[in-house]
């Protein structure tokens, strides 16, 4: 069975039933976008940092969900400082950095077939429109190919290390993509096969 990124706890924010939650979510991040301004920013921020506090999640478990994104908000920096004012840059960052934080906590305190089935019952009344069936095992595909693309991701760089191209970010990117590549075709044939 493929793992999770469910972390088991006994919170508040774990006891919540999934529905809530992304609708919270969803809500959350609607109205950040909205709000604009680095004022609503920083607010949404400390909220969702004192979520992880409730969740007992704690700054290690912070720092793990926001170093993967580093390399993007780098690169959005980057470009901003390029193509424009680097100032400008700031509430879009602080933003993606307050959603991301928002859904990993999200993934963290709720199994993913609670997810799934959530999803699945807030669709049904778009049922004549889409599969809320397909729909929600497409997102629960997704949600759990994210721990296993980073164990392959772990493996191929430790195999790297081992031939002294740690530093290589070839080495590392082309097996990782023929290897994702390959897990795809293999989800989509099984997926076909079911249907």
């Amino acid at each position: 069975m493929i793992a999770g990124l469910y972390m088991a706890g006994d919170s508040p924010i774990h006891r919540m039933e999934a529905g809530p939650k992304l609708a919270v979510l969803a809500l959350g991040s609607t109205l950040l976008f909205l709000a604009g301004g680095w004022l609503s920013a920083t607010a949404g921020l400390c909220a969702v940092l004192a979520a992880y506090g409730v969740a007992g999640l704690g700054p290690r478990t912070i720092w793990r969900q926001f170093r993967g994104l580093l390399p993007i908000l780098l690169l959005i920096g980057l470009t901003h400082a390029v193509l424009g004012d680097w100032r400008s840059a700031f509430v879009p960052l602080l933003r993606l950095t307050v959603v991301v934080l928002a859904a990993n906590l999200v993934t963290l305190t709720t199994r993913s077939m609670d997810i799934t089935a959530a999803i699945e019952r807030g669709l049904v009344p778009f049922s004549r429109i889409i599969p809320p069936a397909k729909v929600a095992l497409a997102i629960s595909l997704t949600l759990r190919f994210i721990p296993v693309l980073a164990a392959i991701k772990d493996e191929i760089r430790e195999a790297q290390r081992a031939r002294g191209l740690e530093r290589s970010v070839i080495a590392l990117a082309v097996p990782l993509i023929v290897r994702s590549l390959r897990m795809t075709d293999e989800v989509a044939e099984a997926i076909e096969a079911r249907s």
